[in-house]
């Protein structure tokens, strides 16, 4: 180890890129921010996942000072903030991730490893220009094709996401944010880039989905001008080295924008510059959720209880709250199978 600390971070196999980002680019910012030297560690593992096999081919990150794990005396890992809810056989149990930053990780300022889920901007906000030029995308990779005043790149989270109700966005969420991105252009077009293209086709039929290689659909949503999105981190670095984008709607309390009454799962995710989409439709700023959350904060029973699991008798009570939720979204899901199974009768009948 050299003389100046060292701030590392491991990338773990089967995160995501989006993951895997965010705890690259944090650790290189805390470093930077407290006079360190910075170690990327697992770097044979970037975009290599459930997700893709291909690597990192499109972009050339630098990974900074050759450590081993075992040079490291101390591990940091980011303080975890838990909120037992009811309406989520996971949070149930385990308890939803609501964390914001961790002022301990931000100030860090001795050798350590750290681990966490590291996607607060206090992390890296004042960086971007060096953030900018870490992640630039090759230029024989940049896709600037879909590039369009009037056109919305629609960012759909699929097949990994279908058995959690409580993260799934349904088929209400896509139609408030199609119909919120006309009132910017009522010409508007659409455009899907998913992980799933059968799935997304059955979800929004009316719009044409892609899955091109991670380059390309990395790259066409950071050069797009309109931006629909998941609640995915996939998207998060893209959108914030664009030169091109112009508005992002995102859906509002983030992985548990279906069952929230107030809290973000997690409050990390609320980002300057976005737009978020509630249930009804309705569209708040970064500052307005963030002032709603400090609100909620003091006043909720429920966030009084952080970090506080359920007892048994509660955990009775709550499970079937849960199921009851479950039960209507698998409902809400045959439904809409069926209907596309009738509607694909009734046109082979008329063909």
């Amino acid at each position: 180890m050299g003389q100046k600390p060292i701030i590392a971070t491991e990338l773990l196999k089967g995160q995501g890129l989006g993951n895997q980002l965010f705890c690259y680019v944090t650790t290189r910012c805390i470093a930077m921010r407290n006079g360190c030297d910075y170690s990327i560690l697992g770097g044979e593992t970037l975009a290599n996942n459930i997700h893709s096999q291909c690597g990192l081919y499109f972009m050339e990150l630098e990974l900074g000072a050759p450590t081993r794990k075992e040079d490291f005396e101390k591990v940091y890992n980011e303080k975890e903030d838990r909120l037992f809810a009811p309406n989520s056989k996971h949070d149930i149990e385990h308890g939803a991730y609501v964390s914001g930053t961790d002022e301990t990780l931000l100030n860090l300022k001795e050798s350590a490893l750290i681990y966490g889920n590291m996607q607060a901007e206090d992390y890296f906000l004042p960086y971007k220009d060096e953030i900018c030029k870490w992640l630039r995308v090759k230029p024989e990779y940049d896709c600037y094709d879909y590039s369009r005043d009037d056109l919305c790149i629609i960012h759909l989270r699929c097949t990994d996401y279908m058995d959690s109700p409580e993260l799934f966005l349904n088929k209400r969420y896509w139609i408030n944010g199609m119909k919120n991105m006309r009132k910017i252009n009522p010409g508007m077009r659409f455009m899907i880039i998913t992980n799933d293209v059968k799935e997304a086709q059955k979800l929004i039929p009316n719009v044409k989905a892609y899955n091109f290689d991670l380059a390309k659909d990395y790259s066409i949503i950071k050069n797009a001008k309109y931006l629909l999105l998941s609640n995915s981190s996939f998207t998060y670095f893209p959108v914030f080295t664009s030169s091109t984008v112009k508005k992002v709607i995102a859906p509002k309390y983030w992985a548990r924008h279906n069952v929230s009454d107030g809290y973000w799962a997690s409050e990390q995710n609320i980002y300057q510059g976005w737009t978020y989409q509630d249930r009804s439709g309705k569209l708040f700023s970064a500052e307005e959720c963030r002032e709603e959350l400090e609100k909620y904060k003091k006043e909720s029973p429920l966030y009084g209880r952080l970090n506080t699991p359920m007892t048994e008798s509660e955990k009775g009570r709550a499970y079937k709250k849960a199921e009851r939720f479950y039960k209507k979204y698998k409902a809400v899901m045959y439904w809409n199978s069926a209907k596309r199974k009738i509607k694909m009768i009734l046109k082979r009948a008329n063909a």
